[in-house]
């Protein structure tokens, strides 16, 4: 690695606050490879991370409540799903730093509050419910900051997922933090497999890479955008976050690998291959995965193998970026198996 590129990783740390939790636990799942007869599998533990109930959305919003908190804000407002995991864990860490968490939730209000939303209950949010995503989405949470500088707080806003040019270092870091847990253990890393939704967590993984020099494949599974889509978001945030470090990198989407063969009925819905890969790892590794994200990444980790994708003698880090909360919510389908 050149030392110009260690000194940008040196200037990222710096620019984030933290909220504990790192490293994550990098494990070896020595049973779910034995069972799928391909490479030797590891999972990266970011389920573990010290938000809320976990997950990846940790490592951005170290880098936005730096931000938040350096502009003087006290209120945040953030957008997802009505489960989102990322909007949770934007409430969670509003309130470990004495900030109001408002919370505009995409969807119907259900009769029952359960999974984050249950959680976002606790932790006091001030909810919005809307019910389907576009451009008045971006002015609904514009309107309601307003609405707090009137009454003088000084509100701070953050985007569906937390992926922005100015998040991605946080992965960025994440590839560093498990390049250094390979070392200590004098092993190759091969390739990194993840869930793709907004794409800041493939995108800083490949800006990553490229900081380090390193050859590491990185795949992911896309749970709603077409790889066409996916691929042109991360190629934006990788090169955007270049552009606001001042580095001579950039990638093209042929350097991005997203593949949407697993959105199939769509995002968040469950079927038979996600329910049969949640109870696989449960019942290998003792690991529970979500439906929404890493269910469908496993689909693909799976599906992988058993083409021959990998050479057997390959390390794969499975990232597991959190979501246990959401399991709760498909009780039903999950109950059955």
């Amino acid at each position: 690695m050149k030392p110009s590129n260690l000194s940008v990783l040196e200037k990222m740390h710096k620019q984030k606050i933290s909220f504990s939790g790192f490293p994550t636990p990098l494990q070896i799942m020595p049973r779910l490879s034995t069972v799928l007869g391909g490479p030797r599998l590891f999972v990266k533990r970011d389920d573990m991370t010290d938000l809320s109930f976990g997950g990846n959305k940790a490592r951005k919003l170290e880098f936005l409540f730096a931000d938040a908190k350096n502009k003087g804000a006290d209120v945040v407002v953030s957008v997802g799903a009505v489960q989102s995991n990322c909007v949770c864990m934007v409430a969670s860490a509003a309130r470990r730093l004495g900030m109001k968490p408002v919370l505009v939730l995409v969807g119907k209000a259900p009769e029952v509050y359960d999974g984050n939303l249950l959680l976002d209950k606790i932790l006091s949010a001030d909810i919005h419910f809307i019910e389907e995503y576009g451009p008045h989405v971006e002015d609904f949470m514009n309107r309601l900051a307003d609405e707090f500088r009137a009454k003088g707080h000084k509100p701070y806003v953050i985007p569906a997922g937390a992926s922005m040019s100015s998040t991605v270092p946080g992965y960025a870091l994440a590839m560093q933090e498990l390049v250094n847990q390979f070392n200590q253990i004098g092993e190759k890393l091969d390739y990194v497999v993840c869930a793709c939704g907004t794409g800041g967590t493939q995108a800083g993984l490949i800006f990553g890479a490229k900081l380090l020099d390193i050859k590491t494949k990185i795949l992911s599974a896309s749970v709603f955008a077409s790889n066409a889509d996916a691929s042109r978001t991360i190629v934006q945030l990788v090169n955007g976050s270049a552009e606001l470090l001042d580095l001579d990198l950039s990638i093209v989407p042929e350097e991005v690998t997203v593949f949407d063969d697993y959105i199939k009925d769509g995002y968040g819905v469950l079927n038979n291959e996600v329910t049969g890969a949640i109870k696989l790892v449960a019942e290998t590794e003792g690991i529970f995965l979500d439906p929404v994200y890493t269910g469908k990444a496993m689909v693909m980790l799976i599906d992988l193998i058993k083409r021959g994708y990998f050479k057997e003698d390959s390390n794969v880090v499975f990232f597991h970026t959190g979501g246990f909360p959401a399991l709760f919510l498909y009780r039903n389908e999950l109950g059955k198996t």
